[in-house]
């Protein structure tokens, strides 16, 4: 299922591991399964995994539902993880995940019709003198606000209408 290129980075990422310890390469392999197969994790995808690292499936399990960082059902192009530990709620954290629901019609865990973007709630994503904050993709938005939730969300869809 992988190609033959994500294969030899499986490979590089196993052996970064003493023999016999490749379920050490479990949280990276899961990484790429997620990068290659649509941003998330089905059972197959995570069957597979078990098998390239000689686990039992329910391994793979136990950790893919453990972490937040994997998504168990399709996910938007672009997934707004909304801090929700104290420091971002007391700034308001609540009001931000309310005030996307108003915008897009979500709730945490759910994904807009047109597929564009996903809201999941998180914990701590270690930035708590920017709250409220979330994680979108690899960047931070901080210090948020309805105003700069609006501006996210303009920015995504010009750069969704841009690459199609």
């Amino acid at each position: 299922m992988f190609s033959e290129q994500r294969l030899k980075e499986v490979d590089q990422i196993v052996a970064r591991y003493p023999a016999g310890k490749q379920k050490s390469a479990l949280l990276p392999v899961l990484h790429l399964a997620q990068q290659e197969f649509g941003g998330w994790l089905d059972v197959p995808v995570m069957d597979y995994v078990a098998g390239l690292l000689k686990l039992e499936p329910i391994e793979v399990y136990e950790v893919a539902t453990f972490y937040s960082m994997y998504n168990l059902k399709p996910v938007g192009r672009y997934m707004f993880e909304i801090c929700q530990t104290g420091p971002c709620m007391l700034r308001g954290s609540d009001d931000i995940i309310h005030y996307i629901y108003e915008k897009l019609g979500i709730k945490p865990g759910e994904t807009t019709k047109d597929g564009l973007f996903t809201l999941k709630t998180v914990e701590c994503l270690g930035a708590c003198g920017y709250a409220p904050m979330m994680q979108m993709g690899k960047t931070y938005r901080e210090h948020l606000s309805k105003e700069k939730i609006d501006a996210i969300i303009d920015e995504c869809r010009r750069n969704a209408e841009k690459n199609n």
